[in-house]
């Protein structure tokens, strides 16, 4: 500890409430992303493939990005590729890796997503002034490293 004295009440409080924000944000995004026949989960499988050149990426990377296990993605892929939003081909590379390639219909869907994730966040977001948004992501960015930093120091043991 740096020396600042903080409560008890508010250390477990912020947690309480970054729980609390993210399980209702979730709540909120599940339901209006519903009709289009997309989760949240696949919405992060489609937006991981394009930040990726030609929306394309090996299975394994993929996984390693998502933090996920081969079986959740497997699942996950299966019904995006049921959904025709994904393709699955060999890698020309390694015939042993799979590729994980977004199709244009995926594309569509993902523009249709981030423009409802965009109306979502400012919705969300609509009492809240620029200046505090600010202030509230240099704190979790903080938090971030600093829990990043933890983990790997807890790797370590």
């Amino acid at each position: 500890m740096d020396g600042k004295d903080t409560s008890n009440a508010s250390q477990f409080r912020i947690g309480f409430l970054i729980h609390d924000v993210s399980r209702l944000r979730r709540t909120v995004i599940d339901k209006a992303l519903k009709p289009l026949g997309i989760t949240r989960s696949q919405w992060w499988v489609l937006s991981n493939l394009s930040r990726h050149s030609n929306h394309e990426m090996k299975q394994t990377e993929l996984a390693s990005v998502l933090d996920v296990g081969k079986v959740a993605l497997g699942g996950l892929l299966d019904r995006l590729e049921a959904g025709q939003y994904i393709e699955r081909r060999a890698d020309p590379h390694d015939r042993r890796a799979k590729r994980v390639v977004m199709t244009q219909k995926g594309e569509d869907v993902l523009n249709t997503m981030q423009e409802q994730g965009r109306v979502l966040n400012m919705q969300t977001l609509q009492n809240v002034t620029p200046e505090e948004v600010q202030i509230v992501e240099k704190i979790m960015h903080k938090m971030k490293k600093r829990l990043l930093e933890m983990d790997a120091e807890l790797k370590k043991n």
